[in-house]
């Protein structure tokens, strides 16, 4: 019988395969082919990428619908290496929308038995391996009646793999799969490439647990010898198709708009974006360009202006993987590297101050700007670890050189408005502010994104509220969790 490790001869199955264009490019030649996006350990902790400071889902958990160990190994290898340039970002697209369209095709695929296919491949049982018919008899004798667990456990592993074998024929099967785009084409035609061979006739169409020991001894002898490395490859197919679908899966779940990749200049152009862990979450615009490629943001603690700057990054980040963004429409040009300054600490066994953390911070991002790379950064209050003084100085001295790096966005909050009167004649910055409005003697947040510099000065009202100054006058005994501060959004993850 021709099997893949000897004449790697194919048969004609009798069964309806569709016809694929191997024209575009497989996710390894993808990833042979481009470089990723770069986010340091710093970003992936700041957006909460793969981890948390908190119970709270990681960006990770959020967007992971894989059905299987491996798709799910697959899917964070993906977050983990985003695509920077624009055609792998595409390809993904069409992925992704293609999925998003078809999704019932899908569900075809026999995600939940692989693992234990997987499980069959490596674990150590007793087979019938011989190639001498006589040898051949007396091994699958001996196992039969000798080692009961290692049959069943062949047995099992046979059912498995049957199982897999005929849900993917099944799913080959299928008319919508012509119109495949993206990375599942190449995905489609080495899967039917590999179901070709001629041991898959030999697959019943029925359960393989009342088929006699030799039916048994034969297909466990070319799933773990004459046919392992097709089956392995098989098995890595499906997990690519749970990561891609779970991709698409995520951007039908939480709504996501598919982003449009621009020509051109890099720049950022988004309407209704909103973080995607809030319910109920207000919308806002965000507009970078080369005309105005840093954002100057104001506005008084807990109106909402670090959520809005996880919530560009975070959208930007999942852009460049390929998928949907939490926005009602999102043009981007791709960048090379992707920083965030928003939670610092500093370090007393390494001799770090807070301030000299920041500053480390911000050189890290001098650095790649140096090198000639396309940078986005968001920085929420730079230089709070020193004094006003030189917090203004080195705001001011950072954000004039910012506004003159080409092929780079910043996003830049801070509580020193006076930055303004200093920079009114710097064309590159925008500026943007969120506002608290008092309402029957408390403080209330919209959450709205406005244009230009923000006066408020809002915390002494904070702690009054509180009843900080009465508890140290004596005058008044307050539950210090009963504030009046009412916020419209009462999700406040990710707000200042």
């Amino acid at each position: 019988m021709p099997t893949p490790g000897e004449s790697g001869r194919k048969t004609n199955l009798g069964r309806r395969f569709l016809t694929f264009d191997r024209q575009t490019q497989s996710l390894e030649d993808l990833r042979s082919g481009y470089d990723p996006l770069v986010l340091d350990s710093h970003t992936l902790r700041d957006l909460e990428i793969f981890e948390t400071d908190s119970d709270a889902e990681s960006l990770f958990e959020f967007c992971n619908f894989t059905r299987t160990e491996g798709g799910a190994k697959l899917l964070r290898k993906r977050m983990e290496l985003p695509w920077c340039e624009a055609e792998p970002i595409k390809i993904t697209q069409q992925s992704v929308a293609f999925v998003c369209e078809n999704r019932e095709v899908f569900r075809k695929l026999p995600a939940y038995v692989v693992q234990n296919v997987e499980i069959y491949q490596r674990e150590v049982l007793l087979g019938a391996t011989k190639k001498n018919p006589i040898e051949y008899f007396l091994q699958a004798t001996n196992v039969y009646f000798n080692h009961d667990r290692h049959y069943r456990g062949i047995v099992r592993g046979v059912q498995y793999t049957c199982s897999v074998i005929r849900g993917l024929c099944e799913f080959m099967a299928q008319e919508e799969l012509e119109a495949a785009k993206g990375e599942i084409v190449p995905l489609l035609a080495e899967l039917q490439e590999l179901l070709s061979f001629a041991w898959v006739d030999e697959i019943p169409q029925q359960q393989v647990a009342g088929s006699s020991p030799r039916k048994i001894f034969r297909l466990d002898q070319v799933f773990r010898q004459q046919a392992k490395g097709v089956i392995l490859r098989v098995l890595q197919l499906v997990y690519e198709f749970d990561a891609l679908v779970s991709l698409a899966d995520a951007t039908l779940e939480h709504g996501f708009a598919i982003p449009e990749v621009l020509d051109g200049d890099i720049r950022i152009e988004a309407e209704g974006l909103v973080h995607p862990y809030l319910d109920d979450a207000v919308p806002n615009a965000v507009r970078l360009d080369q005309q105005e490629r840093v954002l100057f943001l104001t506005g008084p603690n807990m109106a909402g202006k670090t959520t809005y700057l996880r919530a560009v990054a975070i959208a930007l980040y999942l852009a460049h993987l390929g998928m949907g963004v939490p926005a009602k429409r999102f043009g981007f040009v791709p960048v090379q590297r992707l920083y965030s300054s928003i939670s610092l600490n500093d370090d007393i066994h390494a001799g770090i101050s807070y301030f000299r953390a920041e500053a480390l911070r911000i050189r890290a991002i001098a650095e790649s700007i140096s090198q000639g790379h396309s940078v986005a950064a968001v920085m929420d209050e730079p230089f709070k670890g020193t004094n006003v003084k030189d917090a203004f100085d080195a705001s001011l001295a950072v954000l004039e050189r910012f506004a003159t790096k080409e092929d780079c966005l910043f996003l830049f909050s801070s509580h020193l408005i006076e930055l303004d009167d200093q920079l009114e004649e710097t064309k590159q910055i925008s500026r943007s502010h969120f506002i608290a409005e008092v309402d029957g003697g408390r403080l209330k947040f919209d959450y709205q994104l406005r244009p230009g510099v923000s006066d408020q000065r809002l915390g002494v009202r904070v702690l009054e509220e509180e009843g900080v100054f009465d508890l140290l006058d004596g005058t008044k005994e307050k539950n210090p969790s009963q504030s009046k501060a009412t916020k419209i959004n009462s999700n406040k993850k990710g707000s200042e």
